[in-house]
């Protein structure tokens, strides 16, 4: 599971933990990459971590499923998406295939069924795509009529596209694929792996297509994003959010998520808000955004937070 970087777009919520352990509805966005990976069957995990890695680790050990075992990859540098991957090789490579997931999203698909098709076609490796509106903003990757790749964005176009798809960075991957991983420390997955694969002449990277109706996808990018992570969930196939979140202790009133431990003040005014576990809110009117750390973070765009528009 891919957990290192820095999510600068997230400060300075990131200042205070790491992306994947961020709490969407009291439950770190890493237990749900967990949840979902052991509801299909995966018993072993390995996270790399790099920011704030002892805030990451503990909250994977402490949302982990029992009978998955986990492992942890420090990275004292930030590798780069290939070189964390290239760093673990010898791990992935005892799993046919190994899957490689992003840990700062909220997902939901039929993993078995993914692997299912990435084995019949014998492909070297597999991409979960998401047909979706939002895919232009996210740099869609494109796919011929087999279901090989053809397009990255803007940075890679073989042409030959029929559909294409947002990346959920969700990877299924042949212990072969390692075999071409390139002789540096930091790298990029696509750019320095994937893609020249496909720009070689080889048609076994393949992306695969899901519709909204089969695959849930929620970016934790942004915090407008995060916001709306926590605020309108999606019900999930293999976790019942509001039940797992009730045990930790986290309340829901309205639209505030209180967290496990935290307590606001009479006379507090709250709206579309999340507390994390343990805050002390006082007595302050607050909207559309996060408390934390002793303060209140707004998750507005800067254009709307006051002014003319």
């Amino acid at each position: 599971m891919v957990g290192a970087g820095l999510g600068t777009r997230l400060r300075p919520l990131t200042n205070l933990c790491p992306k994947p352990a961020l709490p969407v509805r009291g439950i770190p966005l890493v237990g749900y990459q967990l949840a979902l990976l052991a509801r299909h069957g995966v018993t072993e995990v390995i996270v790399n971590t790099h920011h704030l890695s002892d805030h990451l680790i503990e909250a994977a050990r402490g949302s982990c499923p029992d009978g998955v075992e986990l492992h942890f990859s420090v990275e004292d540098e930030l590798l780069g998406t290939g070189g964390g991957i290239r760093r673990v090789a010898a791990f992935l490579r005892e799993s046919d295939p190994s899957i490689i997931i992003g840990g700062d999203q909220v997902l939901d698909l039929d993993l078995t069924a993914f692997i299912a098709k990435h084995r019949s076609r014998g492909d070297a490796a597999t991409l979960q795509l998401l047909d979706d509106p939002r895919a232009a903003a996210f740099g869609p990757i494109g796919v011929d009529a087999e279901g090989s790749v053809r397009r990255v964005a803007n940075r890679f176009d073989l042409g030959g596209e029929v559909r294409s798809g947002l990346y959920t960075w969700v990877n299924a991957i042949a212990p072969r694929a390692f075999d071409w991983l390139p002789d540096r420390e930091v790298f990029s997955h696509l750019d320095h792996w994937l893609i020249p694969r496909v720009e070689a002449g080889e048609r076994d990277v393949r992306g695969e297509v899901a519709t909204r109706d089969t695959c849930v996808w929620v970016p934790v990018g942004t915090p407008a994003e995060y916001l709306e992570a926590n605020l309108t969930p999606r019900p999930l196939s293999y976790l019942d959010v509001e039940a797992v979140a009730e045990q930790r202790g986290v309340r829901f009133t309205g639209d505030v998520v209180v967290g496990a431990g935290a307590t606001i003040a009479r006379g507090a005014s709250l709206r579309r808000t999340v507390i994390w576990d343990g805050e002390q809110v006082p007595a302050l009117p607050a909207a559309d955004g996060v408390f934390a750390g002793g303060a209140f973070h707004t998750c507005l765009p800067p254009r709307i937070r006051g002014g003319r528009l």
